[in-house]
């Protein structure tokens, strides 16, 4: 019974929504008319695919203003529906933009009615002491000659404190709070790492044979080394540091007598054991922040609130996929590939159950292996020739990615008709046994989606990945031209004799984002309230609850570009 009035009084409110819509329109063309002057609002009909974050885009206005005049119209409305819009408002505000590029970077001090005007377009930084290009632009994802663009002054200037940036005009997006680095007078940091070095065992044997076989042992290497380098910068900018490394052996072999004679009480936080098993432990015996710098699925079952996790758990690179399919569909067929595993088939129907909540989707299908592979067939007939494809890969099986992506590169297209004679070409149909595939055009729009990029895509050709638009979430993102990333490389090929692998740096970032929170003199969980951090290549975003396990949500979304480099879309 009260679901039956609930949709009663549901209609009854779209009914109320639209009576007083006409009557603004009708109150809006009374003015008009009334004053002898030109409409400030029109009428615009919504064209297939359009959606009112787009429409208020060209008009040069905000997506809630236009809601706002909208109120029963949902942010992706059908086509042919018809909405109020501002008359000339694109020209006024096209105006007022050229008026404010024309402005250089100003001072917060100096010209506070002009900072209170720009915040209503841009998104404004104050410059303050540690700022650089390279965090800026990694922060905001903007390029250097964006900011160049918008602020002329700092191309001859550089930056200077105080200054008052123009970072990029404001979308309907939500604003990070940025972690602003800083090292207290007189703070001491103590750190301590927990690795499985296994030196005693591996003492007789050569080096070459242990790391050409032993993979835990490259990355427990590349992590100490990397996090070494971090304690020399730290140091380098008057952080007063120290680190004891304990080495832990083969799993639960020697970090109990670690435990047992070692005293933490002295120690800001441990990173490490890279053992997922073992951290838990570690956490409930020493009652110290124990960040774990690794991923293993095994972290979702950490439930103390001193654990720190580095890396994003799967089920948010899922959310942040989705999240983006979700912001930029414009009517787009959306395929999600599965597998026979029930953790794919479970994410497959989240996946979906996600999709068609929203206001346009009504159908995302779903497409599950047959005998251990993807048939062909069933990916080539569900795409659509006259609409953008989405493929969705919720799999973690190579086969099947493989499978997929050769599928989607070599279409069935139409080819140049021959003069056959009809009873052989009838036969050789008869005899065929190929499943049927629809043919489709040669500028068929298909771009694939993946939950990271894992070990199941090693084997499959970029050039491929890319002519597929390859989109997909990370946990970390290296631009190799900005001048921090070449210095860290020749800082670490100097002492090392080898360029950093991916765990070197992110062994490099873990412990000098920690150690420069903990600079701060504040206790680490609490600084994680303070905004989100970004280094080398990693962005730790983490949980702010202090009575729950801290994750990191720190998470980009990437894309193959035809030359085969990557864009960052956030």
């Amino acid at each position: 019974m009260t679901s039956v009035l609930n949709h009663q009084q549901q209609l009854n409110g779209s009914k109320f929504m639209r009576k007083f819509k006409i009557l603004i329109i009708l109150l809006f063309v009374v003015i008009a008319s009334s004053c002898g002057q030109q409409k400030k609002y029109i009428s615009y009909t919504v064209k297939k695919g359009e959606t009112l974050k787009g429409i208020a885009k060209r008009l040069g206005i905000k997506t809630k203003d236009l809601l706002s005049l909208n109120p029963d119209i949902g942010r992706k409305p059908v086509p042919e529906t018809l909405i109020i819009i501002p008359n000339n408002e694109y020209q006024q505000i096209e105006e007022a933009s050229n008026s404010i590029e024309n402005n250089n970077s100003i001072l917060v001090s100096d010209e506070v009615p002009v900072v209170e005007e720009l915040k209503n377009d841009f998104i404004l930084h104050k410059v303050e002491k540690g700022d650089t290009f390279y965090n800026l632009t990694r922060a905001y994802n903007v390029s250097k000659a964006q900011l160049n663009q918008l602020n002329p002054s700092i191309d001859s200037l550089g930056l200077q404190l105080d200054m008052l940036l123009k970072i990029k005009p404001i979308e309907d997006e939500d604003l990070l709070v940025l972690y602003k680095d800083t090292i207290q007078e007189d703070a001491v940091v103590n750190l301590a790492m927990l690795l499985p070095f296994r030196a005693i065992e591996y003492d007789t044997i050569d080096a070459k044979d242990i790391f050409k076989t032993n993979r835990l042992v490259n990355i427990t290497t590349d992590i100490y080394l990397g996090a070494s380098l971090a304690l020399d910068s730290l140091k380098s900018l008057g952080v007063a540091i120290e680190l004891s490394v304990y080495d832990t052996g083969r799993k639960d072999t020697k970090l109990d007598s670690i435990l047992a004679v070692t005293d933490f009480d002295t120690i800001d936080a441990i990173i490490g054991p890279l053992y997922s098993e073992e951290v838990p432990k570690v956490a409930n015996r020493t009652g110290v922040p124990v960040v774990f710098p690794v991923y293993s699925k095994n972290q979702t079952r950490f439930s103390s609130s001193k654990i720190i996790k580095t890396f994003a758990d799967r089920e948010l690179h899922q959310k942040a996929l989705v999240d983006h399919v979700l912001v930029n569909y414009t009517n787009e067929n959306i395929l999600i590939i599965g597998d026979s595993s029930a953790t794919s088939i479970r994410n497959s129907d989240l996946i979906k159950s996600r999709l068609v909540q929203h206001d346009s989707i009504n159908e995302a299908l779903i497409i599950y292996p047959n005998e251990g592979y993807i048939r062909k067939d069933y990916v080539i007939n569900a795409l659509k020739p006259d609409v953008g494809n989405w493929v969705i890969l919720a799999t973690d099986k190579r086969v099947i990615s493989s499978d997929v992506i050769n599928s989607l590169i070599s279409l069935p297209v139409e080819e140049p008709e021959e003069e056959e004679d009809e009873e052989e070409d009838e036969k050789s149909e008869e005899e065929s046994d190929e499943p049927e595939m629809q043919i489709l055009p040669e500028d068929t729009v298909i771009k694939v989606f993946g939950i990271s990029k894992s070990s199941q895509f090693d084997k499959i050709d970029n050039n491929k990945l890319a002519k597929l638009g390859f989109t997909f979430t990370s946990d970390t993102f290296i631009d190799e031209n900005s001048p921090e990333i070449q210095l860290f490389h020749s800082q670490y090929l100097e002492k090392n004799y080898a360029y950093p692998s991916y765990y070197a740096t992110r062994g490099f970032d873990i412990l000098f984002d920690i150690g420069m929170r903990l600079a701060s003199g504040k206790k680490l969980k609490e600084t994680f309230k303070q905004g989100v951090s970004y280094r080398l290549e990693s962005k730790f975003e983490y949980s702010k609850s202090l009575f729950n396990t801290s994750s990191n949500h720190g998470i980009y979304i990437l894309k193959y570009n035809p030359d085969l480099t990557l864009t960052r879309i956030k």
